[in-house]
Parts: structure tokens; C-alpha cells; sequence
């Protein structure tokens, strides 16, 4: 069986969903092709489903016109067609890989069972699936280790901890949410996180997973202490999923090489989200994602001059629980170099921490814990790039929103 589409979108994610739903609006119909069951999913609310806050048809998207559920096997650049694993192909005029990508699997001894397949209590956190999984197995006073502290593992954490496990954190770095945050906005996430019950070890490596009859009863540090598991969590991060464009013979490195149209090595397949790298970048965030879907829906309508210039995206996570929200965003750089000025406000009664760095002049960064209404501010200083005035502004960015 054969179908002939102008535009086919491969992957249901934040990415591919925005981009179809976009080209319909603009008069370039597209079929989105998606390999999960589910009706396509905000993957960035997965933990509120997890903590219990949202049901999962609260965080499903607005489909669009044209969508297809099945799995793409293979493309033929030749004959520009897709093939699908119930045995369809699809033709395409334009193809766009909006693939996403997979969860890191640690290469830790007992991972996998001699089928390859995760033990019992070993669940990935990516897919709504492992979110469905994970939410049946978690009941109060279960023992759960979460691998991995960034800003992933954090989520998974605090929504067990909300759930009543009795939950570990394992972080291999030295603080949690490393890449994002500077030691102190990282202090008191792990404070929130120690209030919510959740036991924080940093600088603790895993090496090992007990099981007994395929089901997972303790994970092994590596200095030889055992932690003991009815669940596991695997929170190590995501890598591009590539594999597509890789049989395809496409330019791959990190991720699908793209230019500034978003535009692979094949001049009719363009590559956006999680699976592409731009610019020497794979972002693996939803707001370059959907920046890059709109750049390219204008394109693909017939706007020859939109291009995608890259993004400077904010960081940004709520983490709710008994009391009130905890909230932070980081954008840039949060660790100043030499000679860069640092402007840092923090009131540890209120449990808020706000902190910029400039350097030449420019907002290079910042970090900011709790109440965020000068986030707006900041941010828009942080983006437009420009000069700062110089008459002080930056304690005016500091202590207020600026309009926001």
C-alpha cells in the first residue's frame, strides 16, 4: 500500500505535533507519523502525571489533521519514501525527522535480563508508557533509587517522594542539576528535596543491580555499600535517536547535522527537536524545539527567508509538594569567570535566591530560586543580547519584574 504526501513528518512529540499542527494552520497540509499508542503527550509534564497532579489525558496535544500511528523502519532517499513496519510506504516530497530521542542506559552489571529486557522494578522515565509503569508500582513506603541528578532525576524523585516512597537519589556529580544550576540554587534544590523525605548521596557512583527471580532487589555503590530497591529509576539522561538518518546514510554526529533551514545532508529531509544538532548544538529541550518547528513551517509554507538562528533557552522546573511550590529557572551562564560582575540576592528566610552574571556589559546569565517574578526581566535582558544601561540596573532586574 502506497500513499502520496507532500510533507511527512516522522515522530509525535512536542516537535513534530507543533510543526503539523503549524503547516496546517498555513495551508501546507502534513502527515505526522508516531510510533506510540498514546495520542501525542507534553513529554515535559510526564513527572505531574507521576506525582498524581495531572490525569494523563491532561497533558495529551491537540492533534493534527493528518496522523498516523506506525512504526517507520527505513527511508529511501532515491526513491524518497518511507517504509513502515505494518508494511506501508509513504511517499514523500519533503521529509522531517522529529525523532526525539532515547534514554541513556548505564552500562551497569544486572541491568538487563539475559533477553534484554529491564528486571522487574527497573523502569526508564521518558515515555508516558514508563510513566503509566512507574505510577502502578509506586505505593506508600516502597524503597525507590533514582540514578542520575539532573533535572530529569530530580522530577522523578520529588514526584515518588509525593507518592510516599521512600526514595534515594544517586548522583554521580558533585551537586544536583550540575549543568544548570551553581552550587548554591543546587543547595537548595537538594533541601527541598531532603524536606520531601527524599535521601540525596552526590558524588556516588552505581555500578551494580541485585536481582532475584528477575526482579530487582538492591542497587550496588561503588564503594560497596548496597542500597535496597523494590524500584529503580533510570534518570542518566537522553542521546538523539539517529538510528533512521544514520541507515539512511545522513550526516550524524551528536545528532542529525542540520543548517540554518534545518536542513540534513539530503537536501529533501529536514531534521528538528531533540534529534537534530544545529549548529554544533543538540539542545534536548522543549522551547528550542518548538522554536524550530515554527522556523521551519514557515519555511516549508513558502517563506524562503525564515531561518532557524538558534535559541537561548531558559531552564525552568516547579516542583510541587506538601507546602508551597518550589521554583527556579537558569538561563546562560551561571558560573562567572574572572572579571565578570556578579550580582547575588539571597533571603534564606523566604527560601529565595536570585543571582546574575554580566560580563561586557551583558546579562550572560543567571539563576534564580523561588519567587520568580523577575524572571520575564532578566530573561528579556539575557536574550535581546544588547548593552546594558548604565545607570545600575541590575539590582532594578533583581528586585523587580520589569513588567513580566
Amino acid at each position: 500500500m502506497t500513499s502520496n504526501t507532500r510533507v511527512v513528518v516522522i515522530g509525535a512529540g512536542l516537535a513534530g505535533v507543533r510543526l503539523a499542527r503549524r503547516l496546517g494552520e498555513l495551508g501546507t497540509p502534513a502527515l505526522l507519523v508516531g510510533d506510540e499508542e498514546h495520542a501525542p503527550y507534553n513529554r515535559v509534564l510526564l513527572a505531574e502525571v507521576l506525582a498524581g497532579r495531572y490525569a494523563p489525558e491532561v497533558i495529551t496535544l491537540p492533534p493534527p489533521a493528518g496522523l498516523l500511528r506506525t512504526r517507520v523502519t527505513g527511508v529511501d532517499r532515491d526513491a524518497r519514501t518511507v517504509s513502515c513496519a505494518d508494511g506501508m510506504s509513504i511517499a514523500y516530497d519533503t521529509l522531517v525527522l522529529a525523532t526525539g530521542s532515547n534514554p541513556v542506559l548505564p552500562p551497569l552489571r544486572g541491568l538487563f535480563t539475559p533477553d534484554r529486557r529491564l528486571p522487574e522494578g527497573v523502569h526508564a522515565f521518558r515515555t508516558l508508557d514508563d510513566c503509566l509503569g512507574l505510577a502502578k508500582a509506586v505505593r506508600p513506603g516502597i524503597r525507590a533509587v533514582v540514578i542520575g541528578g539532573g533535572l530529569l532525576g530530580v522530577s522523578a524523585a520529588r514526584a515518588l517522594a509525593v507518592r510516599g516512597a521512600q526514595v534515594v537519589l544517586a548522583q554521580q556529580a558533585e551537586r544536583l542539576m550540575e549543568r544548570q544550576l551553581d552550587p548554591d540554587a543546587s543547595r537548595l534544590v537538594r533541601h527541598h528535596l531532603t524536606d520531601l523525605g527524599v535521601e540525596v548521596h552526590t558524588e556516588c557512583r552505581v555500578r551494580d543491580v541485585r536481582c532475584v527471580a528477575g526482579a530487582v532487589r538492591s542497587v550496588e555503590l561503588a564503594d560497596g555499600y548496597a542500597l535496597d530497591a523494590d524500584l529503580v529509576v533510570l534518570a542518566c539522561g537522553v542521546r538523539p535517536r539517529t538510528g533512521l538518518a544514520e541507515q539512511a546514510g545522513l550526516a550524524v554526529r551528536k545528532g542529525v547535522l542540520v543548517d540554518d533551514e534545518l536542513r540534513t545532508s539530503d537536501p529533501h529531509i529536514h531534521a528538528i527537536g531533540d534529534c537534530a544538532q544545529h549548529d554544533g548544538t543538540v539542545y534536548g529541550l522543549a522551547a528550542p524545539a518548538l522554536e524550530q518547528a515554527e522556523s521551519l513551517a514557515e519555511l516549508l509554507a513558502g517563506d524562503a527567508g525564515a531561518r532557524y538562528r538558534g535559541t537561548r533557552s531558559l531552564t525552568r522546573l516547579t516542583l510541587t509538594g506538601p507546602g508551597s511550590p518550589f521554583d527556579l529557572a537558569a538561563f546562560g551562564e551561571t558560573e562567572a569567570r574572572p572579571g565578570d560582575d556578579v550580582v547575588r540576592l539571597a533571603d534564606a528566610t523566604r527560601g529565595t535566591y536570585r543571582k546574575v552574571v554580566v560580563r561586557d556589559d551583558r546579562l550572560v546569565g543567571g539563576v534564580l530560586v523561588g519567587e520568580l517574578g523577575t524572571v520575564g526581566a532578566l530573561a528579556r535582558a539575557w536574550e535581546g543580547a544588547e548593552p546594558l544601561p548604565g545607570d545600575g540596573p541590575l539590582l532594578h532586574l533583581l528586585t523587580n519584574d520589569g513588567g513580566s
